[in-house]
């Protein structure tokens, strides 16, 4: 990187996420500035080399990049209202959680401070910043990703813009998190089961992967079939998804496992085969999940 390419930064927002990133930048030879509502959690990363700057009006003065790292967008709103009077002209980057329509929210706000806005996620842990194969994405303007696209490929190495719309990294976000709580509510399940049995939890981890990238492999042929709106050629039914959800009650009367959070899946399996889907691909639930429940 050369020295035109060292654009100055500032970091809103130092939790553990933030702290990995203002270290990325800063041990990538960028001008780092931080802020922090509790002050004290900038001193590891002035020890690195970051400037400290308690008024956060003052921190987003310091960059023509500043990266925001909040837990919500009206949090990163918030903590930046007293900073709005510098704000336009500047590039505002905020990766935090949220909704699409919270996300529309936020750039719109930004937009009438004269900010130039992209909305972005990191979809991996703190530890994985600066990674090559670290994923990280964007919407909204196109101009500020391409200036600024050097600079946050410091983050990680696979960055990408979605579009121009400014909710696509939220929208993203919610579409692929989706997966995150029941995978892990499955994994916590299973590692329960064993310890029921006296067994170690550890001692699944490298079935469970195998699981995982079973599903990694399945999952190119499921989106062609939701895409195509094709389920006739299933490589698993409904029906039988169906089948082996019978003896999920069993399984948690016999190791004393709370096993109702598998009731939603079950309901939408039966709803499936009300629709005329039980000998389609288990892909057509996106079906039934088009279609809210009715309210009981």
């Amino acid at each position: 990187m050369t020295g035109q390419d060292r654009i100055p930064v500032t970091v809103i927002g130092l939790g553990s996420m933030g702290r990995a990133l203002a270290g990325a930048f800063i041990r990538a030879g960028h001008r780092t500035t931080v802020w922090n509502r509790t002050a004290a959690k900038a001193a590891p990363l002035v020890a690195e080399g970051a400037v400290h700057e308690q008024d956060i009006a003052e921190a987003v003065a310091a960059s023509p990049l500043v990266v925001a790292c909040l837990t919500t967008y009206d949090a990163t709103i918030g903590a930046l209202e007293p900073a709005a009077g510098v704000l336009e002209g500047r590039a505002l980057v905020t990766l935090n959680s949220g909704s699409p329509a919270q996300a529309r929210r936020a750039a719109a706000w930004a937009a009438g401070l004269g900010a130039r806005h992209l909305g972005g996620a990191i979809k991996n842990v703190p530890s994985a910043v600066g990674a090559a194969d670290t994923l990280l994405y964007y919407g909204g303007d196109r101009s500020v990703f391409d200036e600024f696209e050097p600079v946050l490929r410091v983050l990680g190495g696979d960055t990408v813009h979605l579009g121009d719309d400014p909710d696509l990294a939220a929208l993203y976000e919610m579409a692929v998190g989706g997966t995150l709580l029941p995978a892990l509510v499955g994994f916590f399940q299973g590692a329960a089961a064993l310890q029921a049995r006296g067994l170690e939890a550890a001692s699944m981890v490298r079935f469970s992967v195998k699981w995982f990238q079973m599903i990694e492999s399945v999952l190119p042929v499921l989106a062609e079939e939701i895409d195509e709106g094709d389920y006739g050629s299933p490589l698993s039914s409904v029906n039988t998804f169906l089948a082996g959800a019978a003896h999920d009650d069993g399984f948690g009367e016999e190791a004393g496992l709370d096993v109702e959070w598998h009731r939603p899946f079950h309901d939408l399996l039966r709803r499936a085969v009300e629709d005329g889907h039980g000998e389609h691909s288990i892909a057509a639930v996106t079906e039934v999940l088009k279609r809210p429940a009715a309210a009981g």
